[in-house]
């Protein structure tokens, strides 16, 4: 089973001071061995800061496209780490080990793998009665 783990935290690697920007990729570093070991890795990585993010939205057939999040919050999507995971149990416990939540947290959701969702992204052959 994959699961996401969304990585938020309001102190954004940009503001750390130099001795903690290296500590804090040495712990990522650290963490990404030992998850690609251990078979859990299927992918990671941190988010350029909010400012360079954009929100589209589509209403009535026009893309309205706005800067930044798409929320105000103290809080900021900083990055991500898509697992592989027997169960829940499992995720959370690889995701207790993800440095940036201990800085900030660590959102843990299921990816959908359901027959109807692989098949409307192309992942699944297209039912014969159909």
């Amino acid at each position: 089973m994959k699961f996401l783990c969304l990585i938020s935290a309001d102190t954004h690697m940009e503001r750390m001071s130099d001795a903690d920007a290296r500590k804090h990729f040495a712990d990522y570093t650290e963490f990404t061995a030992a998850i690609r070991k251990s078979g859990h890795y299927v992918d990671c990585n941190r988010l350029q800061p909010p400012n360079t993010a954009v929100t589209v939205r589509v209403r009535g057939g026009k893309v309205l496209v706005t800067d930044g999040p798409f929320a105000e919050t103290k809080e900021q999507l900083g990055g991500y780490c898509l697992i592989e995971a027997r169960d829940r149990d499992e995720a959370i416990r690889i995701a207790s080990r993800i440095p940036g939540g201990w800085i900030g947290c660590v959102e843990v959701r299921p990816v959908a793998e359901d027959a109807a969702t692989m098949q409307a992204l192309g992942f699944a052959e297209q039912s014969v009665a159909e």
